[in-house]
């Protein structure tokens, strides 16, 4: 066989402001069965309505965050909003050892983190279609404060800054065709030419 059709697990960033819609867009591709594994974001925020530990995030103490953090458990882990977040390495390297591409939603800060870490990640920024409309959903989501609502969307305005980082960006102004691109997306990076080898 040719060596560029031995390919190689892809781990795909999935990137972009609060509220722009990526765990609906994940939640969507796990219904649909998707061939990949999703890795599960640890926090030490609170958990909210409608969240199951282990599925939407893995909810940790402070202290056990710590711990992991300094065994350098985590594939990359950050301050945000005042809560840590991480990605446990072990998630991604038991999949690749299964032979399956990865999908890490993360936020810009992180997504960075990552590409110095492995280059050949795929990084894939979520836009909203407009500032205006990002506010909107982010009030819809009836979980934030005004001033988490100013903060949020400034920061989101400085996220957008970033899309130049990025391999791909998907506006999300419908669902269903958000996902569809993401999905034609990694299905486009399993037929690259060479193929991408990441190596953590």
């Amino acid at each position: 066989m040719h060596p560029y059709m031995r390919r190689s697990p892809n781990l795909v960033v999935l990137s972009g402001p609060s509220g722009v819609g990526k765990d609906a867009m994940l939640n969507r591709m796990r219904l649909d069965g998707a061939s990949v594994h999703f890795t599960v974001t640890a926090t030490t925020r609170q958990i909210r309505v409608n969240e199951r530990e282990g599925i939407d995030y893995i909810f940790l103490s402070q202290e056990k965050f710590a711990e992991m953090r300094d065994r350098n458990d985590f594939l990359e882990c950050a301050l945000v909003y005042g809560n840590w977040y991480g990605v446990p390495k072990r998630q991604v390297t038991d999949a690749f050892d299964r032979g399956l591409d990865v999908l890490v939603k993360i936020d810009v800060q992180g997504a960075a983190t990552i590409k110095r870490l492995a280059p050949q990640a795929v990084l894939v920024f979520v836009a909203p279609p407009s500032i205006h409309e990002l506010e909107r959903r982010l009030r819809w989501r009836l979980t934030e404060s005004e001033e988490s609502l100013v903060l949020r969307t400034e920061t989101a305005r400085r996220e957008m800054e970033h899309l130049p980082a990025f391999d791909y960006v998907i506006v999300n102004d419908a669902l269903e065709e958000a996902v569809r691109q993401l999905v034609c997306i990694v299905a486009a990076e399993r037929c690259r030419i060479p193929p991408r080898v990441v190596r953590l």
